[in-house]
């Protein structure tokens, strides 16, 4: 930090990372690309303003200057007393494996194989399947470091990759996508075969599927469905939303805005979250945050800006890029599991839909007002089994009557590539609007 003048507080973040990715089709490699990146972002906080600038290099040269630049932009910042650095909470951090070294010695054969095995498995799995529209393996390998003039000085590395596959399946002139998935942190952890029956499953059982009349029912979200939901309920829990009072949670701390079965919360420590990590974006130790205990709202998630700004404190909940200043949000959301699998989910229930995709979530939902309508597809349940496809219907109701009316969680907790879970959820009284 022997940058920084006696007056003001300085930080830098520096990111270095490795991604790869192989995309095959029709068995032969369509594309194969790995790419090395590198950053470093410099901010400074001079009479309550602040500057910031960053630069794709980590040349000592083009360090000075991103160091001088920043502190060139603190004069056109506004002022604003909240404006500080994170300070050392006290808060240790959690040591968690987040990284397998061996990732970055994997060769291209294997990523090769991998993906063709994946593109080849979703082409066997059913007659009515006609290709694959993606069959891909990619992983990420990045490593960062965070120093400021507040005491912070942190490192953290994490290693990633995934198998992502879409089918495609025909009948009758209709033709379905259906998406399968598998995640892990080293490429022995990776399962193409449940990635592609996953992506066969959700393809084929929406060939046929009607438009449903309208009805208000019970539902049945897919994990793939609750985990988007989650992500955005994450997204009006983050002090910067309370703070600016664009969130539906504004003021309503302490209430139930829940049923007793929900249990939220944002776990970054836990291993088992792609999303994990042992810092934040401003170097303080992740910690879990219990967001909603038995329906009643417990905690906002703050970074050090929007706790100053509520008068509380910093949750370790500070997310960034190097080219980027601290914003905050949720890393690793997940709901307590319940006790039944989907699967008994709708053997106990009598009528109602299981809606397997959505589209055009997040421009359906009104994070302010909770209204919620966004376009959905799935499959009809009557008398506790699955009675057939439907498509093109909307699903209309607003987030708070949704999670008051969450009737049971499932058992079924799938860890996703995003910075939420996902697990199905039962709920009441869920309008459908088809023709």
């Amino acid at each position: 930090m022997g940058e920084a003048t006696p007056d003001e507080e300085l930080e830098v973040v520096v990111v270095d990372s490795r991604e790869s990715e192989v995309r095959v089709y029709n068995g032969e490699v369509e594309s194969h690309t790995t790419a090395d990146s590198q950053g470093v972002g410099v901010r400074i906080i001079k009479d309550h303003r602040q500057g910031f600038a960053y630069a794709g290099s980590l040349e000592e040269a083009m360090l000075k200057r991103v160091v001088s630049e920043a502190r060139d932009n603190v004069s056109f910042g506004t002022q604003d007393e909240h404006l500080k650095l994170a300070v050392p909470d006290g808060v240790d951090r959690t040591p968690l494996e987040l990284v397998d070294e061996s990732l970055l010695s994997v060769g291209s054969e294997k990523k090769i194989e991998l993906a063709t095995k994946l593109e080849a498995s979703v082409l066997e799995g059913h007659p009515a399947i006609i290709g694959v529209e993606t069959a891909e393996y990619s992983d990420n390998f990045s490593a960062a470091a965070i120093a400021s003039t507040n005491g912070i000085s942190q490192t953290a590395k994490d290693s990633s990759c995934h198998l992502m596959t879409y089918a495609l399946a025909s009948q009758d002139g209709e033709t379905e996508t259906g998406f399968g998935y598998s995640v892990g942190r080293n490429i022995d952890e990776l399962d193409y075969q449940k990635a592609a029956s996953d992506s066969v499953e959700r393809a084929t059982r929406l060939l046929g599927a009607k438009k449903p009349d309208s009805f208000t029912t019970d539902v049945i979200l897919d994990p793939w469905v609750t985990a988007q939901l989650l992500s955005i309920i994450g997204g009006t829990l983050s002090g910067e939303a309370v703070a600016k009072q664009r969130s539906l949670f504004a003021n309503r701390m302490g209430e139930s805005v829940a049923a007793d079965c929900v249990n939220l919360a944002d776990d970054p420590i836990n291993i088992k979250a792609p999303s994990a990590t042992e810092i934040d974006g401003e170097g303080l130790a992740t910690r879990k945050n219990s967001l909603i205990k038995d329906g009643v709202l417990e905690k906002f998630v703050h970074n050090s800006y929007t706790a100053s700004r509520l008068g509380t404190v910093s949750t370790g909940s500070a997310v960034r890029g190097y080219s980027s200043t601290p914003a905050v949000g949720c890393m690793a959301l997940s709901l307590t599991p319940g006790e039944k699998a989907q699967s008994e989910l709708i053997s106990g229930l009598k009528s109602g839909v299981l809606v397997q995709g959505v589209s055009g979530l997040h421009s359906g939902v009104n994070p302010i007002s909770g209204d919620f309508s966004t376009g959905a597809e799935g499959l009809l349940v009557k008398d506790g089994e699955l009675a057939g496809p439907i498509r093109e219907f909307i699903v209309s109701s607003t987030l708070q009557r949704m999670l008051l009316n969450i009737e049971e969680v499932g058992s079924d907790i799938e860890w996703l590539p995003m910075n939420s879970s996902g697990l199905s959820l039962l709920i009441k009284d869920v309008t459908i609007s088809g023709d």
